[in-house]
């Protein structure tokens, strides 16, 4: 829904920020969801951020929308707005007479240090009293373990705490954490980038794949057309990524990379960064990448 948010946390793969820009209209949500409609397997549409709770009456109204057409609403939201039990139900009311179907509440020490008193359990409980759908989304602080390679049968380090490693969290995050040689990133673990099961969409136009890697821009054509013939074979940046990951990517186009990496969102992250003056419509927005 935007890119603005009120924090700048130092895990956010989209630069959130206060300084951030990004947000859609009314008309531009209306707009793609007529285009939604389109795609027959699209049921649920999120709006997420950013912060959405920023533009209060925008994501209230498009939520209706959104509703009234058949669609399952969710929102992603840090709760910065429950200051009180008492106050998270009159924010949350609203949404539960629209019948949101989820809201995902970040619970996690990025967001707030103190767990018993913060926003997160105000709101977490006033969903409850509410009856409404929800959930909590925790990522805790990159921390390295041993694992046991069943292969070679000795320890190896792992890293927990769900943080995925571009955007804001390779800047803030990656300082002493263990590597791996590049070679070993032959694929994408997160995305299904030759079958999509979803899209992220920002207000500049762009339809992610993965943040900051767009199939298209659906102010320049139509968003279900976009989606109807989108192919990974003939994607750019997405053919490599499938068909042998960051890896293949950095090979492909000869782009000069470290020796070795945390893991593959770091490497694919920072390939991709550097390729963005010669793929700009496909690397987008700049903003994700921390470049504006």
């Amino acid at each position: 829904m935007s890119y603005k948010c009120d924090s700048e946390c130092d895990h956010c793969f989209v630069y959130g920020s206060p300084q951030a820009k990004g947000t859609f209209t009314l008309d531009q949500m209306k707009r793609v969801f007529e285009e939604l409609a389109k795609i027959e397997t699209i049921e649920w549409v999120y709006f997420e951020g950013g912060e959405p709770f920023l533009f209060y009456p925008l994501m209230h109204e498009g939520i209706k929308v959104a509703h009234d057409m058949g669609f399952k609403t969710g929102i992603v939201t840090n709760a910065y707005w429950a200051t009180s039990e008492g106050d998270a139900e009159l924010w949350l009311k609203p949404l539960r007479d629209l019948g949101v179907s989820d809201i995902s509440i970040s619970d996690d020490s990025f967001h707030y240090e103190d767990e018993e008193t913060s926003p997160t359990k105000h709101a977490l409980n006033a969903a409850r009293k509410l009856g409404m759908p929800f959930g909590s989304i925790g990522i805790d602080k990159p921390t390295v373990e041993r694992g046991i390679d069943k292969e070679q049968a000795k320890g190896k380090p792992v890293i927990s705490g769900g943080v995925m490693f571009r955007g804001r969290a390779v800047e803030k995050l990656i300082e002493g954490l263990p590597r791996r040689p590049w070679k070993e990133f032959t694929e994408c673990p997160y995305e299904y980038l030759k079958n999509p099961e979803r899209v992220h969409l920002d207000a500049y136009g762009n339809i992610h794949l993965c943040q900051g890697l767009s199939m298209g821009n659906m102010w320049d054509a139509p968003l279900s057309k976009i989606v109807k013939h989108y192919s990974a074979d003939s994607h750019p940046i997405g053919r490599p990524l499938v068909n042998g990951g960051p890896a293949l990517l950095a090979k492909e186009y000869d782009v000069p990379h470290e020796a070795e990496y945390v893991d593959a969102c770091h490497m694919c992250y920072l390939v991709r960064r550097a390729l963005i003056s010669k793929f700009p419509q496909y690397l987008a927005p700049k903003l994700v990448y921390g470049l504006g």
